[in-house]
């Protein structure tokens, strides 16, 4: 509709004036790729040049905006994300897991994501030396798959 156009061109110059973030929201088509399956999502956003959905697009804006990563721990059943504030330590990381761990810390075994990806398993980076072993100051980046090796 040309009075929505008009109306998203008009906000979109505000924030930039502003110097606000801003997502633009596609609601219509949101709704359809949401019925699609995973890969014929990432298909459609590669062909029309967009990374990953708006929900995808809002949550990490919203970490940005916030100053927040993730880092994964690894399990034989369970994946899981932790969020800590960028600059975070490994100890820090640790702590956000269980006080415990922290108190105990003794090295952090990491991978990068993609690394982990293409291996397909932490076991498998471990059993080629593909890990790194970092200590208490090392900085955790974004995505980065961590061990924490403590005694209590």
């Amino acid at each position: 509709d040309e009075n929505e156009d008009i109306s998203s061109d008009a906000i979109i110059s505000f924030c930039n004036e502003k110097g606000y973030e801003h997502i633009m929201v596609y609601g219509k088509i949101e709704g359809e790729i949401g019925k699609l399956n995973r890969e014929e999502q990432e298909e459609f956003f590669k062909e029309i040049g967009v990374k990953g959905s708006v929900i995808d697009r809002f949550i990490n804006k919203c970490y940005s905006l916030l100053n927040l990563i993730s880092f994964f721990t690894v399990g034989e059943d369970e994946v899981r994300a932790w969020t800590i504030e960028q600059g975070s330590t490994a100890v820090e990381a640790a702590g956000k897991i269980h006080s415990d761990i922290a108190k105990g810390f003794i090295r952090a075994e990491v991978v990068g994501y993609d690394e982990f990806i293409k291996a397909g398993s932490f076991k498998t980076l471990k059993e080629k030396g593909k890990t790194r072993l970092e200590g208490k100051e090392y900085v955790v980046c974004d995505g980065e798959i961590t061990h924490f090796r403590f005694n209590v």
